[in-house]
């Protein structure tokens, strides 16, 4: 028969029921996230309710006692601030890598900042940059996000150069997210001379715009301007009359040109690769100030870059980009398609620290734009040099090695096909190289004129092949200048593969002869004719 439990025995059973539930809720409490969470809420409820009992204490105290206890609230708010790296973001996948590693968008335990580093990080959606600039100012942001051809207009402004703005970090290159969009009959770069196009300005459409005309050989002076307030409203300018192309983000330039016949995407940053590369920067007296917070931010970044190479963890990214933005998973998934985020190697290049690095650079972008802001009147003034105005604490102090930070490597184009030597150019760049009569190699001069006038286009569309086609007058035989002109385009490939790096695959050896003379300069009539034949022309192919 079964026994009853004795009054006695009931109570110890209690005790050690109460003693179980306390040790473990003890371990929870101070062993798991969950129970640190629920720690931080309780603080935060007590901090609450602290200044809500100064609130109410003061309303009933002398003035004094009010002040004092409006300096308690800021002093609380200081604490919270001093441990809180705020950043700002713009709608943008590149910025996926460092809501994966700060567990998303708010300041929180479970993020791997406060876990490896010891701070809080929150980040803020605000697509307006005037409105963040504001922000920035006023220091309700720590960091805030720009791309190296714009930030001139933060540097070059007496007010914003006081308070010593500083690049710290490149977040990524535009792959895909910006493009140029024309209407039927513009068939390449050259064919937009004295076509009107809408441009956001100032903005890095600008940017994308000015490198593209170069590459053709013209300037802004050679096309009329239709200044917008952003990208969206220039894709919306394209579907009317009064414009002929127009600088848009994607997936705009598929949207715009399906609504309007005949119209096509004439070039997008899939091949000019290396030119909107995105920064974050700060004010020197924040970086002073926080300068351990800054490389934990910096290095916990790359960490994320990094771990985004596996599929699994590009799918958690995407969750948290699309919580800020407020968009599905798979728009998400999309916005991270359009750009390579750039890691520890690729910072370390952008930022002129490895001296071996011939490619694209942070100081290119954002010096030919200080200077082509003043041309088109964006800024009264150069900006300061590019070394003055950037930070590199943060990329020389960071610990990180292995093959998963290594920078990108260059692309690796396939043998020169029939197709490529005969196919139409996205744009085309006449260059007068000077070569001695009958001779076909390049003196200094001749290799100063390609560095300032071809060059950096390589570097900017280093996605697309090149065709480098000879060309001389009719003096002499046709044979001879034949051999001549292929010879010479063959030595301007060589300069550029030996300078620059560039893939020997990448170029498409073209001798002309004397078959291909300028219009207008048929029969070589005139030395000036003469002078125009002889030339070599950079045309730029998309690789298919």
């Amino acid at each position: 028969m079964a026994r009853r439990l004795t009054t006695f025995s009931k109570l110890l059973i209690t005790f050690l029921i109460i003693g179980v539930l306390y040790l473990g809720g003890s371990y929870v409490f101070n062993n798991t996230q969950f129970g640190q969470d629920l720690k931080q809420q309780a603080k935060e409820a007590a901090g609450e309710t602290k200044a809500e009992n100064s609130n109410s204490n003061s309303s009933t105290a002398s003035s004094g006692s009010s002040s004092s206890s409006k300096t308690g609230d800021k002093n609380i708010s200081s604490e919270a601030d001093e441990n809180t790296l705020k950043v700002q973001l713009v709608t943008w996948g590149g910025y996926a890598p460092g809501l994966y590693f700060n567990e998303g968008a708010q300041a929180n335990l479970r993020s791997r900042f406060y876990k490896e580093y010891g701070f809080k990080v929150e980040f803020k959606l605000e697509n307006d940059l005037l409105n963040a600039m504001d922000a920035w100012i006023a220091d309700e942001y720590d960091v805030i996000v720009q791309t190296a051809d714009a930030f001139p207009l933060y540097t070059a402004p007496d007010e914003l150069r006081a308070l010593e703005p500083r690049a710290f970090m490149q977040v990524d290159w535009s792959r895909g997210g910006d493009a140029i969009i024309a209407k039927r009959g513009i068939n390449s770069i050259n064919d937009l001379k004295g076509k009107t196009i809408a441009v956001a300005t100032p903005s890095p459409a600008q940017t994308l715009l000015a490198y593209s005309l170069e590459a053709a050989g013209l300037s802004y002076d050679d096309v009329k301007v239709e200044k917008t307030t952003d990208n969206l409203k220039a894709a919306e300018l394209f579907k009317t009359k009064d414009v002929d192309a127009a600088v848009v983000w994607s997936p705009d330039d598929i949207l715009a040109t399906r609504d309007v016949p005949g119209s096509k995407i004439l070039l997008t940053t899939v091949d000019q690769s290396h030119i909107i590369g995105d920064i974050m920067l700060a004010k020197q007296s924040t970086i002073n100030k926080k300068r351990d917070m800054f490389h934990g931010f910096y290095e916990g970044w790359m960490k994320g870059v990094a771990e985004l190479k596996e599929p699994a963890n590009q799918n958690k990214a995407a969750k948290y980009l699309a919580e800020l933005n407020g968009l599905g998973v798979e728009d998400a998934k999309g916005m991270m398609q359009t750009i390579y985020w750039t890691n520890h190697g690729d910072n370390e290049n952008f930022f002129g620290l490895n001296a071996s690095y011939k490619g694209q650079k942070g100081q290119d972008l954002y010096g030919k734009m200080a200077q082509k802001f003043v041309e088109t009147g964006d800024a009264e003034k150069l900006a300061p040099s590019w070394r003055s105005v950037i930070y590199t604490g943060a990329v020389t102090a960071a610990k990180l090695s292995g093959p998963q930070h290594d920078p990108e490597k260059g692309k690796r184009f396939t043998p020169v096909t029939k197709a490529e030597t005969n196919a139409a150019p996205v744009a085309t760049k006449p260059v007068s190289i000077s070569f001695a009569t009958g001779k076909h190699n390049l003196d200094e001069n001749a290799k100063t004129i390609i560095d300032l006038q071809f060059a950096n286009t390589a570097k900017s569309f280093a996605n697309m092949k090149v065709r480098i086609e000879g060309n001389t007058d009719n003096v002499g035989l046709r044979k001879m200048n034949m051999e001549l002109s292929k010879k010479r385009a063959q030595s301007v490939a060589n300069y550029l593969k030996g300078e620059y790096g560039m893939d020997n695959n990448r170029f498409i050896i073209v001798g002309n002869g004397p078959d291909n003379p300028v219009k207008g300069c048929e029969t070589n009539a005139t030395d000036d004719c003469k002078a125009k034949n002889r030339r070599t022309e950079f045309k730029l192919i998309s690789v298919q």
